[in-house]
C-alpha cells in the first residue's frame, strides 16, 4: 500500500508519523521532522495523500508557512504539493498505466492508491510545467484529453 510505503519513506528520511485528531480542517502538520496526520481520515488514500505532502514540506520549507496569506508561505506550500507529485505520480506512472491498460481517471487513481483529486492537481502541475503533451520514447503523453499515444516504428 502506498501509505505503508511512505511511512516507510518518512522513517529512511529520519521523519517521525504520528496519527492524531488535528483541530479545525487540518489533515496534516509537518515540524523539525515530525509529521502529524488526521486521525479521523477515513482512508488510508487519503493519508497518504497528505503524508506525501507533509513529507515534501520535510524536502523544501523552512520555518513557520501556517499564514495561508503570506506569499512566502503559499510558494512553500506550492514546492511541497509539487515534490509529493513528482514523488507519487512520477510522469512515468502515465506511461505505466497505459501499458497495464488502465483506461480512465478513477482506475488510475485507484492503481496509483491516491485520491481522483490528487491525481487532478498532479495532471494540473504537469500541464503547467510541459504544456498539453509530453513526448517520451516511443510514447504521447496528452496530459488534455488525458490519454497516452505509442507510436510504432
Amino acid at each position: 500500500m502506498l501509505y505503508d510505503k511512505l511511512l516507510m519513506r518518512a522513517q529512511n528520511d529520519g521523519i517521525v508519523v504520528y496519527e492524531y485528531p488535528l483541530k479545525g480542517n487540518l489533515k496534516g502538520l509537518y515540524k523539525d521532522g515530525i509529521i502529524c496526520i488526521d486521525k479521523r481520515l477515513d482512508t488510508s488514500t487519503k493519508k497518504a495523500c497528505i503524508l506525501s505532502e507533509e513529507i515534501g514540506h520535510h524536502h523544501t520549507s523552512c520555518g513557520n508557512i501556517l499564514d495561508k496569506r503570506d506569499l512566502n508561505s503559499i510558494k512553500q506550500e506550492k514546492l511541497a504539493r509539487v515534490w509529493a507529485y513528482k514523488e507519487v505520480i512520477p510522469i512515468e506512472s502515465f506511461i505505466n498505466a497505459h501499458v497495464r491498460g488502465i483506461r480512465n481517471r478513477y482506475e488510475f487513481a485507484e492503481h496509483l492508491e491516491v485520491t481522483e483529486e490528487f491525481l487532478e492537481a498532479s495532471i494540473n502541475y504537469y500541464k503547467e510545467k510541459y504544456g498539453l503533451f509530453i513526448k517520451m520514447g516511443a510514447y504521447t503523453i496528452c496530459l488534455e484529453p488525458l490519454g497516452v499515444l505509442e507510436f510504432f516504428e
